[in-house]
C-alpha cells in the first residue's frame, strides 16, 4: 500500500469548484512533485485534505491507512500532527517571529505527544539538517538568519517529531540558485536516509529535475499528464507540459540574439555603502565595497549573486533610492547627485521595479493611480485626461486592455501585478530600468512573457537594463553582459556566454554549477 494516496479528489471553496478528479500517490523514500503555473491548484491539492485551506476536499486520501476524506476534525489533527510535516514557501512569515529556533523546535517535537526536548536534542535536529554553530541558533530569532538559514530551521521543525510524509509548498522558490540546489539536496538526503515520502508543489521544473521521481501536471484545477519524471521530462505528450518545458530557463537551450549596445549610459566608479550595526553593536557593516561597472545605452546588464552578496544594494543606490556612501555614479560621463538633489527630469530617467509586484503596488489605489503616480511628481503640470490617455498608453505598451485602469492591485495575478509595475516605471519615458528580481516570485509561463516584455521594450524604446538576479539561465534570455557579485563585491564581469562558458571565480562557477 502507498504511504499516500490520492483519488479523484476534488476541492471547492464557497461552493465554487476549484480542484476536480486529482489522483496521484507517494510511495515511501519517493517524491512525487506537482507541477504548474499559478492558480493551477497545486497548493490546494495538498494542503487541503490536511484542513489548512478554507477548501474542502471529496474523494478518497488515504494517508498511512487513514482516509482523510471520511475523518472528523479531531483525526485529521492526528494524522496532521503526528503523520504529517510540513515546509511552507516563505519561512519568515511560516515562522513565528516572537520565538526563538529552540522554543520552535520544541514545539514542533511536542506536537505528536513526546517530552520536553533537551539542548542536546535540540542541537541534533538543527545539525540533521545541515545549520551551522547550530548551538548559537537555538537562542536566535528567526530575522536574525538568512534565507537558507530559516528554510532548514523550517525543515528541522518539519520531521522534529518523526514524520513518514514531508509536504513542501515551494520550498525553494524564494532563494538563489545554490541555496535552492543545497535544500533539494537536504530533502534527497533525508529521503534516503529516514524514508520519508515527499509530496512536492514548485513552479519551477529546474529545481525538480533530477530530484522528483514522479511528476504530476496541473492547469486550472485538473491534472493534465503524470508519469515518471525522465519520461515526461523529456517526452511530453500535452502541450500545456511542453509550454511549460519550454518556459523554464536552461543554460544549455541557444543563446538569444539581442540589440546591439551602444555609447556608455551609465558608470559606477569605486561604489560603497556601510550601514551601522544594529541595536547596541557598535562598527559598521561594509555591504557593498569598490563597485565598479558600465552600463550602454539598449544594453542588459546582469547582476547575479547569492543571497546577501550586494546585488539590491547596488541597485537600489543606482536608482536613487538606497544610500551610496562612496564613490560615484556618472550618467553620460557627468557626475550624478543624489536623488534628492537630482532635477525633475533626471529623476525620471532612472526607475525601479520591485521583487514582489503585489506588494509594490499601494493596495488601496486603484491601477490608473498607481501608473500614472510618477507622472504626478515628474511632470505636474499636465491635466488629468493627459495623466489618463498617457497610463492607458503604457498600460498597452505592456500588452494590458484599458479595463485594467479601474482595477485594484488585489484583483491582479502575479503577472498582471508586474507588467503594472513596469508600466509605472516606463509612463515617465526612462532610459534605464533596474529591475530587482523581477521574476523570481512569477511561475515560468509568466516569467517568460515578462522577459520577452523587457526584450520588446527594449527594441522599441532603447531602453538599458540593470537586470538584478540569482538566476543566471534567466538572466541569460535577456542580458548581454554580467556581473557577478559575492560579499558585497563584484567578483567577475565579461560577456554573458563567455562567462559562462569559462566561468573564473568560484562563486561563479558554483553558481552556474547550481543552474
Amino acid at each position: 500500500m502507498s504511504l499516500y494516496e490520492i483519488r479523484n479528489m476534488a476541492v471547492t471553496i464557497s461552493g465554487q469548484r476549484l480542484v476536480e478528479d486529482v489522483s496521484l500517490t507517494v510511495e515511501a523514500g519517493q517524491c512525487t512533485a506537482l507541477i504548474g503555473a499559478s492558480g493551477s491548484g497545486k497548493s490546494l491539492t495538498c494542503l487541503t485534505p490536511f484542513g489548512l485551506t478554507r477548501g474542502v476536499a471529496m474523494g478518497s486520501m488515504v494517508l498511512d491507512g487513514i482516509d482523510l476524506g471520511s475523518a472528523d476534525a479531531a483525526r485529521t489533527r492526528e494524522a496532521r500532527c503526528r503523520i504529517t510535516g510540513f515546509i511552507f514557501q516563505q519561512p519568515l512569515t511560516a515562522l513565528t517571529p516572537h520565538l526563538t529556533v529552540g522554543a520552535q523546535l520544541q514545539e514542533a517535537t511536542m506536537q505528536a505527544g513526546a517530552a520536553r526536548p533537551s539542548v542536546r536534542e535540540l542541537v541534533r535536529q538543527l545539525e540533521r539538517v545541515g545549520l551551522y554553530r547550530a548551538d548559537e541558533r537555538l537562542d536566535q530569532f528567526p530575522h536574525r538568519l538568512s534565507g537558507g538559514e530559516r528554510q532548514r530551521v523550517m525543515i528541522a521543525a518539519a520531521i522534529a517529531h518523526d514524520p513518514k510524509l514531508l509536504v513542501a509548498d515551494e520550498p525553494t522558490s524564494a532563494l538563489d540558485a545554490s541555496l535552492r540546489a543545497e535544500i533539494m539536496g537536504l530533502l534527497d538526503q533525508l529521503r534516503a536516509e529516514e524514508g520519508l515520502g515527499l509530496l512536492l508543489v514548485s513552479h519551477d521544473l529546474a529545481s525538480v529535475e533530477g530530484h522528483a521521481d514522479q511528476l504530476v501536471v496541473m492547469d486550472k484545477g485538473r491534472v493534465v499528464e503524470r508519469g515518471p519524471a525522465s519520461k515526461l521530462l523529456s517526452d511530453a505528450r500535452e502541450d500545456y507540459t511542453r509550454r511549460l518545458i519550454a518556459a523554464t530557463p536552461r543554460l544549455q537551450e541557444v543563446a538569444p540574439k539581442l540589440s546591439r549596445p551602444g555609447e556608455i549610459l551609465l558608470e559606477t566608479r569605486g561604489l560603497g555603502v556601510t550601514f551601522d550595526r544594529p541595536g547596541w553593536r557598535r562598527g559598521k557593516i561594509q555591504a557593498l565595497a569598490d563597485a565598479s561597472l558600465i552600463i550602454r545605452q539598449r544594453e542588459s546588464l546582469a547582476i547575479v549573486g547569492g543571497s546577501g552578496s550586494g546585488k539590491s544594494t547596488i541597485g537600489r543606490g543606482i536608482a536613487g533610492i538606497g544610500p551610496v556612501t562612496e564613490g560615484k555614479i556618472l550618467w553620460r560621463g557627468t557626475m550624478l547627485p543624489e536623488r534628492r538633489q537630482r532635477s525633475l527630469d533626471m529623476r525620471r530617467l532612472i526607475q525601479p521595479v520591485f521583487q514582489d509586484p503585489v506588494a509594490s503596488l499601494d493596495p488601496q489605489w486603484r491601477v490608473e493611480d498607481i501608473v500614472v503616480e510618477p507622472l504626478r511628481n515628474l511632470r505636474p503640470g499636465l491635466t488629468t485626461a493627459e495623466y489618463q490617455e498617457m497610463a492607458r498608453v503604457a498600460l498597452t505598451d505592456v500588452d494590458l486592455a484599458e479595463e485594467f485602469l479601474a482595477r485594484w492591485p488585489t484583483s491582479l495575478s502575479g503577472g498582471q501585478a508586474q507588467r503594472v509595475a513596469i508600466a509605472r516605471a516606463i509612463i515617465a519615458s526612462p532610459q534605464l530600468l533596474v529591475l530587482d528580481e523581477a521574476t523570481s516570485a512569477l511561475d515560468p509561463l509568466v516569467g517568460a512573457g515578462i522577459l520577452e516584455l523587457l526584450l520588446r521594450l527594449q527594441s522599441e524604446n532603447g531602453l538599458s537594463l540593470l537586470f538584478i538576479t540569482h538566476d543566471i539561465a534567466a538572466a541569460r534570455r535577456l542580458c548581454h553582459r554580467i556581473a557577478v557579485m559575492e560579499d558585497g563585491r563584484i567578483v567577475e564581469t565579461g560577456a554573458m556566454q563567455e562567462v559562462i562558458d569559462h566561468p573564473a571565480h568560484p562563486a561563479t562557477q558554483k553558481l552556474i554549477s547550481a543552474s
